[in-house]
């Protein structure tokens, strides 16, 4: 008796269903998981294994038959042909139009720049990967070769080194991978998007790539973050570094690094030129953010926006209202618009047809062993030639005992094909070797070109043991793979693109969110000891005297604004940034703030001087008491971020004495402790960008005395200027006259 079927065995149900006509339809019911796995499983699966994920070589399917063709077409190292050829030949492997073949040639194109190393050398537009409207010719327009470093693809792809398997209609023959010298899989970088599953692998520096793929191949255990520092990408930028983001990332395949643009700002045009954006974004999305921002008010120091992009490069001009502190309007578009942007790793490749989700180490594990497998399959290539050439040498070896036997045989012998069995039976040799000894042309049948051919016999017998010792060496395999590595970097490694941000892991991130500061009038006053106050001018009108600590007196003080930016340097050589806003006002009866406790300066550090920057077009002049002045450029200490400590902030050989702000060139008097005083102009003293530079010698000073003092001629009470006037520098000056001293002998300022 048959056994009755459940309901989920049974197979499609006919169902009578009337229609509108009265007529009667029969429906075929079926269960959705037999739906999916019959008619949606193998599109998902092909998908995922013949379109979408990148395997361990570092392509797709579409890029490696591209790749191949154009090999194929005698493009490496040829001249460029219309791309239009290309894409035709390439349907022969890629049955999936033009269109789609000829945006795949796009992406890996040098005039697109989407990768770090362009595989494909063109000619003609190919559009840009930072923009998102600009459009590229026609393939009939354009013309493509294989760029140089594609000898590193396609180097062993002759000897056996991968498989091949026939194309979609069984003519042609296509490898199924490309024996990459290097791994690419790291250096290229790769976006796919399949059914269920997605691929986003971002690009590394070739150069750090070979160095953590030896170090690995070394040591598997490697700490991979000090060799390979970060990713690297194309459109340049900068990469805010952070330590435990990357760690997790080169451990699991899974993570976000942070990047965002470099800017400049036009000091003469007052704007500020973009002139690289994060890999991530485009400029029409970075100019769309910056309208919106505009136009609902939240952004008011922007007057207009373009894109001066042309052939020298990516370029964003902002022009900026007069006032505008450019470093803090790029702090706030950073954060409201995609010049500061977040690229997501996913680092899903596909290996021995199956997705992982692998970390980087995991992933040079996978290329190292599969590598190796390509080298020693290469290296078993060239030994079954050699031996197969050794085999046909001792046939001919066997001939030279006899020479004119063997002419006899062939000469004897009635039918050709009776040729080959008589060599056989004569000389004892296989029919390989009898139809090589017969194939000789008869010029060559002496004892002069057959010696030749047998003395080959011994090196090729060296040649053969010391390829199988490599076969079953693995030792000798990861050497082989080192020295490729090795000439790889010597031949096409280049420069970091992305500069990588550290300050961003200590926390020295610029704040994006600033909040607006309010503008109005101040007066500083900063005490020899640097206690510091911000008055403003209507409490300075109803105060009384400005009130010191005992031993303490008046210093510097000037007029400015309550968001002007502040330099305060100290005895340890270094120079703290910050702002009067981050003062609270004060008034004249009260100390205020110490400098060293409010700006967190080192143990026993000592405040000496400050100044306020502007726009960082002056200088500054540093007096030191061996007699020498150093004059340095205030850009010098300009900072893309807001770093809030520099180090090296002037010359730390000899004790300074006097600090100056010149905004303009003048007369200056300096001192020394015997009595004597030089009077020069500033315009002798040569700019430096240099903030340690030792200066020059303005004062020559005799044994035992030092210069004391330095201050404007202005600021003096010199009255006969041209007896202590300097004709060259250095100078030794002259002893001050007392009508030239004032009223008290003048002091450090």
């Amino acid at each position: 008796m048959a056994k009755k079927k459940s309901p989920e065995q049974k197979g499609p149900k006919k169902v009578d269903n009337p229609n509108v006509m009265g007529l009667r339809a029969q429906v075929l019911e079926q269960p959705i998981t037999e739906t999916l796995e019959l008619n949606y499983m193998p599109y998902a699966m092909s998908v995922i294994v013949s379109r979408a994920i990148p395997e361990i070589d570092g392509f797709k399917p579409s890029h490696r038959k591209l790749l191949y063709t154009m090999y194929q077409m005698k493009l490496l190292g040829g001249s460029r042909t219309k791309s239009a050829n290309v894409v035709g030949a390439t349907m022969k492997l890629n049955p999936h139009g033009d269109g789609a073949i000829y945006d795949t040639m796009v992406r890996l194109s040098r005039g697109y720049g989407a990768l770090l190393h362009p595989l494909v050398d063109s000619k003609g537009n190919f559009g840009k990967v930072y923009s998102r409207d600009m459009a590229w010719a026609a393939s009939r327009y354009t013309e493509v070769r294989l760029d140089p470093i594609c000898q590193e693809l396609f180097r062993d792809i002759d000897q056996d080194a991968v498989d091949f398997v026939p194309n979609y209609d069984g003519k042609l023959t296509e490898p199924t991978l490309l024996p990459t010298t290097f791994p690419n899989v790291l250096v290229a970088a790769n976006q796919g998007i399949a059914v269920g599953m997605a691929s986003n692998l971002c690009g590394f520096n070739l150069e750090e790539v070979c160095d953590a793929a030896i170090a690995y191949m070394k040591d598997p255990g490697v700490d991979l973050l000090g060799v390979l520092k970060a990713p690297d990408f194309s459109t340049g930028g900068q990469l805010l570094y952070d330590g435990a983001a990357l760690s997790e990332i080169y451990r699991t395949g899974r993570g976000s690094i942070k990047l965002r643009g470099k800017w400049r700002y036009v000091k003469e045009e007052n704007l500020i030129e973009i002139y690289e954006i994060p890999y991530s974004t485009t400029v029409e999305a970075i100019l769309d953010k910056v309208a919106d921002l505009v136009k609902s008010g939240k952004i008011r120091e922007v007057s207009d926006m373009r894109d001066e992009t042309d052939l020298n490069g990516l370029k964003l001009a902002i022009d900026l209202k007069r006032g505008t502190d450019p470093e803090k309007l790029m702090a706030r578009l950073y954060q409201m618009t995609p010049l500061q942007d977040t690229f997501s790793c996913n680092f899903n490749i596909l290996i021995a047809g199956m997705p992982r989700v692998m970390g980087v180490g995991e992933i040079l594990g996978e290329w190292t062993a599969w590598r190796a497998d390509g080298v020693r399959r290469r290296t078993y290539h060239i030994c079954k030639k050699k031996e197969e050439k050794l085999h046909l040498l001792k046939g001919l070896k066997r001939i030279l005992l006899d020479i004119d036997k063997a002419i006899r045989i062939i000469r004897e012998t009635e039918e050709e094909a009776e040729v080959v069995p008589n060599l056989i039976i004569g000389f004892g040799i296989d029919q390989v070797q009898a139809e090589y000894v017969a194939d000789i042309r008869l010029r060559n049948i002496n004892k002069e070109y057959i010696l030749k051919r047998v003395e080959e016999t011994a090196s090729l017998e060296e040649e053969i043991a010391d390829l199988k010792d490599i076969i079953n060496s693995p030792a000798r395999i990861k050497k082989i793979i080192t020295a490729e590595l090795q000439n790889v970097k010597k031949k096409y490694a280049s420069p970091r693109r992305t500069e990588i941000v550290y300050e961003y892991q200590q926390g020295v991130e610029a704040q994006a969110a600033v909040e607006e500061v309010p503008a109005y009038p101040v007066n500083v006053f900063i005490s020899k000891e640097g206690y510091f106050k911000k008055i403003t001018p209507q409490s300075l009108r109803m105060s009384g005297e400005q009130k010191y600590k005992e031993g303490d007196g008046p210093f510097l003080q000037w007029e400015g604004a309550n968001g002007d930016e502040l330099l305060v340097f100290t005895d340890k050589q270094q120079c703290y940034k910050t702002r009067l806003s981050d003062f609270d006002d004060s008034k004249a009866s009260v100390l205020g703030d110490y400098l060293p406790t409010k700006l967190g300066m080192d143990p026993e550090e000592k405040f000496v001087w400050a100044c306020a920057p502007g726009d960082y077009s002056a200088h500054v002049l540093f007096f030191f008491d061996n007699g020498k002045a150093a004059r340095v450029e205030l850009s010098a200490y300009q900072t893309q971020t807001r770093r809030r400590k520099l180090t090296g902030a002037y010359c730390d050989k000899f004790p300074l004495v006097s600090a100056l702000l010149l905004d303009e060139d003048q007369e200056m008097a300096v001192g020394a402790s015997d009595g004597r005083c030089v009077v020069f102009h500033t315009a002798s003293l040569t700019p430096k960008t240099t903030r340690s530079t030792q200066g020059v010698g303005v004062m020559a000073l005799k044994a035992k005395h030092k210069v004391v003092w330095a201050r404007p001629l202005a600021g003096t009470h010199i009255v006969n200027a041209a007896r202590y006037r300097a004709r060259s520098l250095p100078a030794a000056g002259a002893l001050l006259k007392e009508e030239d001293r004032g009223e008290k002998q003048m002091t450090l300022l």
